[in-house]
């Protein structure tokens, strides 16, 4: 099941921004250690185990995921030939939902699924509300006609001018259009996740 709780908590208990948007970041500087948890809480080392656990739940909830979708992001990986973690990060980064986001027409993972499952964008000319689906090169998204004045791009283009996209992707703010011009590369995806503890677990 996917977490459905305060998200605030979520985040000190990880120690890190899962979700995007800055005030997680404020909270994180205002309050750097776990929720019921002081400045002087002596920490305590992590087994092995509660390590792997405490990242494989790290990347479900940066992508939004729940046990059983990431579960099988992981037994598709292993019939790919590659790095099994490495390709669970390039599957999860070609999604639908997180190119959206990756173009910078979202603020968060959490806007995007909101944004593919609604349809308001159009995949090579068809209307698409499967987050989940995977992006290839020559793919083409583009805005729905009747949501591209929506209020809520706004903000959202305001702030896109300066935000560059990872080289697979080619996005045009005005056209709210994106072009895969390639497949996400290991420096393109997203920083301080340890999938390789993540591959452990699953391999017990």
């Amino acid at each position: 099941m996917k977490f459905t709780g305060p998200k605030a908590k979520r985040v000190r208990r990880q120690g890190a921004n899962l979700y995007g948007s800055d005030k997680y970041d404020r909270i994180l500087q205002k309050k750097p250690y776990g929720p019921g948890k002081g400045p002087k809480t002596r920490s305590t080392k992590k087994s092995e185990y509660a390590g792997q656990l405490v990242e494989k739940q790290k990347v479900r909830d940066t992508f939004v995921l729940s046990e059983r979708q990431f579960r099988n992001y992981y037994k598709r990986a292993q019939k790919i030939k590659g790095a099994t973690g490495e390709t669970i990060l390039r599957l999860l980064e070609s999604r639908f939902d997180n190119t959206i986001y990756r173009a910078g027409f979202a603020l968060t993972r959490l806007q995007s699924r909101q944004m593919a499952g609604h349809g308001i964008f159009l995949v090579n000319g068809r209307r698409c509300t499967v987050p989940s689906r995977m992006m290839a090169p020559g793919d083409v998204i583009e805005i729905r006609t009747r949501s591209a004045t929506s209020p809520m791009f706004a903000g959202i283009l305001a702030t896109s001018e300066k935000f560059v996209p990872p080289a697979w992707i080619k996005a045009d703010a005005t056209k709210l259009k994106i072009e895969i011009v390639g497949i996400p590369q290991p420096d393109h995806f997203e920083q301080g996740l340890d999938i390789q503890k993540v591959v452990e677990l699953y391999s017990r």
